[in-house]
């Protein structure tokens, strides 16, 4: 931990028995970064610094919470009404989730463009899918514990989707539900989760940024660093662009909290649950919808297999997927700068997932559900066959010799 010096006794006193400040200078001061980066490598500070907005709301809502079925709803609107600047509370958390998602897609979608996920960061990668993969759990008994008519509808929907695997999905769903449908029990089990998986995601966050830290950042021109003119030191350079993409974004999640707070949800969730009363069209929060419409994109049964238990795998598959992508990538180039015909291909699996989201949004009905089972086709043929294929015939065009090359090119 070079580098790092100050004229503070008890500073010093502590390092040297307790080196926090020299590993604190060595990350986030004098740590070597690709002197390139673009905005597009905000996003991960950002969605860790949406992470602490989530995690601090949270702890200030379970204080006037009660996870309990009869309860539950009217404690949530106590604390829109009664709670000082609980109404504040609630639409930070409730958009900071829908925001968290829109910052991790971004980082996954640029992770997919600039090839971050290949050689040596696939362990990287790999992190980032299971964080993301938490989240997805977070959210979803989040949105629970309001005990709204879409909450109850959502839970039952969702955890009956375990009931399709054969031997082990009843006794699943039995287990999550706590007895033999959604009740009280089913609540309790995922408040408790609810408030542990976001402790859990730090964790794993901070093992994301060891190995980060550990293989160096990927750039925008995918060339490793190979000489000391390429990198920059992280502070001031960087520091002060997170801060201004940390401006831009509050400006943003700022406008939703206070002039569309409920832009992103569901009106009836603001109906109190109510087991006799079906919703006429039940859809879970925005950030599953593509996901959803990959679920519901299978209508035929195959010999003994269900169409249910094909969507059910399906749907678990496209997240799956992802982890053999450092594989199923075979071009030696990473960014697609430097891949025409990738870079084409990027977009227009970028469009074919927002087609699932607006699939999965709509009842499964008429035309869209064609729509559906074309995009999620397009959606595994682009990793399992476009992909592979295009690292074969693909010719990219020729990388720079270094990082710095063509910033000293154009000063020349």
């Amino acid at each position: 931990m070079s580098g790092f010096n100050t004229n503070n006794k008890v500073v010093s006193w502590l390092d040297q028995r307790l080196p926090i400040f020299s590993v604190m200078h060595h990350s986030a001061i004098e740590y070597p970064t690709p002197r390139n980066l673009n905005y597009w490598w905000n996003f991960g500070s950002l969605a860790g610094f949406i992470l602490v907005i989530m995690v601090l709301t949270g702890i200030f809502l379970v204080m006037n919470y009660s996870s309990h079925t009869s309860l539950a709803f009217d404690s949530v609107e106590r604390i829109m009404r009664d709670v000082n600047y609980g109404w504040l509370l609630r639409y930070l958390h409730m958009n900071g989730a829908s925001m968290f998602f829109i910052l991790v897609y971004i980082h996954m979608f640029r992770n997919l463009y600039y090839g971050s996920y290949k050689a040596p960061r696939e362990v990287l990668w790999w992190i980032g899918i299971i964080i993301f993969l938490m989240m997805m759990g977070t959210a979803f008994m989040g949105y629970v514990l309001p005990w709204g008519q879409m909450s109850f509808w959502g839970a039952t929907v969702i955890t009956n989707l375990f009931s399709a695997f054969p031997i082990v999905g009843e006794p699943i769903r039995t287990l999550l539900w706590g007895g033999f449908s959604v009740d009280n029990p089913t609540l309790n089990r995922f408040f408790s989760l609810h408030y542990l998986l976001p402790f859990v995601i730090f964790a794993l966050v901070f093992v994301h940024v060891w190995a980060l830290h550990t293989v160096r950042s990927n750039n925008p021109l995918g060339v490793e660093i190979k000489t000391p003119a390429d990198t920059i030191p992280f502070h001031p350079y960087y520091t002060i662009k997170d801060l201004f993409g940390i401006g831009v974004f509050l400006m943003f999640y700022c406008a939703f909290v206070f002039w569309a707070p409920n832009f992103f949800g569901e009106p009836d969730n603001y109906i109190p649950a109510n087991p006799m009363v079906t919703p006429p069209h039940i859809v879970p929060e925005w950030y599953f919808l593509p996901f959803y419409a990959i679920l519901r994109a299978f209508t035929q049964d195959i010999w003994f297999i269900s169409a249910k238990l094909q969507g059910v795998v399906a749907m678990f598959s496209a997240i799956i997927i992802l982890f053999f992508l450092p594989w199923l990538d075979t071009s030696k180039v990473r960014s697609a700068k430097f891949r025409p015909l990738y870079r084409q291909f990027f977009w227009l699996f970028l469009v074919d997932c927002l087609v699932l989201g607006y699939v999965g949004g709509k009842p499964a009905e008429g035309v869209l559900i064609t729509i559906g089972q074309i995009a999620t086709a397009y959606y595994f043929a682009h990793f399992l066959v476009i992909m592979p294929l295009l690292g074969k015939i693909e010719k990219p065009k020729a990388l720079p010799a270094s990082i710095s090359a063509p910033v000293l090119k154009e000063k020349a």
